[in-house]
């Protein structure tokens, strides 16, 4: 007989539905059905704790797995991004053979050149159509023209009607407007014109030929070469270069007599070449001989610039560096920060970075590699100097003392310039008279109108704050900007006009030109 009908005692229902999953159970004779239910939940219980307890050791088990998992994922991420990371320093020790770099280099070099070269035809107009009215100091003529070239279907009036947020959307800022690459980004290096080379080459007989690049602006966009020589203690003898590319060979015989003795050899100091990143003589080097290396004024001939180009060393990892185009020495007494970024404070100590650090792409392990020139800070530091600041801004017939228009000498174009200048363009707030610079860097925040983007082996995505350098002679030192994006005046002016938000009329703009042609 049954000791649980579930009809009777519908309490035990549970422990008989648990029942039927036994095999046959039979009921001790000594147990009262109350005892036997009893033993059953706790039964139950026990086993109920037991499942509960496998499935949770199965969860821990699971989430371990997860756990070790993610670990093993972070752990690889983290070294894939370490790997990414390049080191701050250049490889030391390098066992490549010299031939085999160059005949790669030289291989390479078509390619290279044509993406290069792509590029800036895509960028600007390049031609050769020089200005009727508008020359450099010694007669070179100026570019004259807006080059650089517009999104099809657009317009320099559209564009400035639109907000920097509307453009960046667009993706339509004009891309000659972007920071321009070296002409081999990944590489980099010092760049010369091939007139400087073919000069220096012939009268030292010293080879600043690179053999993996050429230098990529047009001639016809540089400055005049050789440049004039003003000198701020000579005022009364003009151009004191007598038309000659000053160099080791002849500097004593153009100077003596208008120097004195600490200044001569400030100068010869300046002329002298020391062993540089890519001109050396190790192995390590992109000349096809041992080079003696580059002097201060290969690349600021006759105390002006040549536009040679190469990135800044300040900067890292390399597609962030800047491209720079050689800046002019004149007026470096009048300026109180030096270099586009670095914002270093004196002339001296302009002088001693560009020996111990800018020459060898800010890494005094390689210059110590290659052959550093530790210059003497207290005489030919400063006998450097000293030359560099005798070097004068080119004659402006039409400014009075003041650096401002003489209105009996301007004509109507210039003077409308000028008074937009300080006006509605405000310039002048920046670049004031006499010598149109604050000596003080701004960020014109340029990014505001492109997403950052690759271009060539470089990251276009900011410039950051730059130095306000001089506008004093500004004619004589095209390309413009720091990397030498703006080919012409008139691309500076749409430039400024676009990224200020000025809204300038087309007259306003030519009138702008005039006036700095003034300068």
């Amino acid at each position: 007989m049954s000791i649980w009908p579930p009809t009777k005692q519908p309490h035990f229902e549970y422990a008989a539905r648990l029942s039927t999953r036994l095999a046959e159970p039979r009921v001790p004779a000594d147990l009262s059905a109350g005892n036997f239910f009893s033993q059953v939940v706790s039964t139950h219980i026990k086993t109920e704790e037991s499942m509960q307890l496998k499935v949770l050791k199965r969860r821990w088990f699971v989430l371990g797995c997860f756990g070790v998992v993610a670990v093993v994922l972070l752990g690889m991420v983290f070294a894939q991004e370490t790997e990414k990371r390049t080191s701050s320093y250049a490889p030391v020790n390098l066992n490549d053979d010299i031939a085999v770099t160059i005949s790669h280099m030289k291989a390479a070099k078509p390619d290279v050149m044509k993406r290069h070269l792509d590029l800036l035809n895509a960028r600007y107009d390049l031609s050769n159509r020089p200005a009727a009215d508008a020359t450099m100091s010694r007669g070179k003529p100026l570019q004259e023209g807006v080059r650089v070239r517009l999104t099809k279907g657009t317009t320099w009036e559209q564009l400035a009607a639109m907000t920097p947020e509307e453009i960046k959307q667009k993706d339509i800022f004009p891309a000659g407007f972007l920071p321009l690459p070296f002409p081999n980004h990944p590489e980099g290096g010092m760049l010369f014109p091939q007139y400087v080379i073919d000069e220096i080459k012939r009268l030292e007989g010293r080879d600043l030929t690179r053999f993996d690049l050429d230098f990529d602006i047009p001639d016809h966009f540089l400055p005049e070469f050789p440049p004039p020589i003003y000198l701020t203690t000579r005022t009364d003898l003009g151009d004191v270069s007598q038309g000659k590319l000053v160099n080791l060979t002849n500097y004593y015989e153009i100077f003596n007599g208008i120097l004195n003795p600490k200044q001569l050899e400030g100068l010869r100091l300046l002329l002298t070449p020391f062993p540089q990143q890519q001109f050396n003589a190790t192995a390590d080097r992109r000349t096809e001989r041992p080079s003696q290396g580059v002097a201060c004024l290969d690349c600021h001939v006759n105390g002006h610039t040549d536009r040679a180009t190469h990135l800044v060393g300040d900067i890292r990892p390399q597609e962030f560096r800047h491209r720079i185009n050689t800046p002019s020495l004149r007026g470096v007494n009048i300026q109180r920060l030096f270099g586009s970024q670095r914002a270093l404070k004196s002339v001296e100590d302009f002088t001693e970075f560009e020996q111990r650090a800018a020459y060898f792409d800010g890494d005094p392990v390689i210059a110590t590699k290659k052959g550093v020139n530790i210059l003497e800070r207290g005489s030919q530091v400063h006998f450097m100097a000293e030359f560099q600041e005798l070097l004068d801004f080119p004659p402006a017939p039409k400014l009075n003392i003041h650096g401002q228009l003489d209105p009996k000498k301007a004509n109507q174009a210039e003077l409308r310039g000028e008074a937009l200048f300080v006006g509605k363009a405000g310039c002048a707030a920046c670049h004031p008279a006499p010598y149109y610079t604050d000596n003080l860097m701004h960020n014109m925040q340029v990014e505001r109108f492109y997403k950052p983007r690759m271009i060539n082996g470089m990251m276009a995505s900011q410039d950051g704050p730059i130095k306000t350098f001089p506008l004093r002679g500004v004619k004589d030192s095209p390309p413009y900007l720091h990397d030498g994006r703006l080919l012409t005046l008139e691309d500076t002016v749409e430039f400024f006009n676009l990224v200020d938000e000025l809204k300038l009329t087309p007259q306003e703009k030519k009138d702008l030109v005039a006036f700095l042609r003034a300068l």
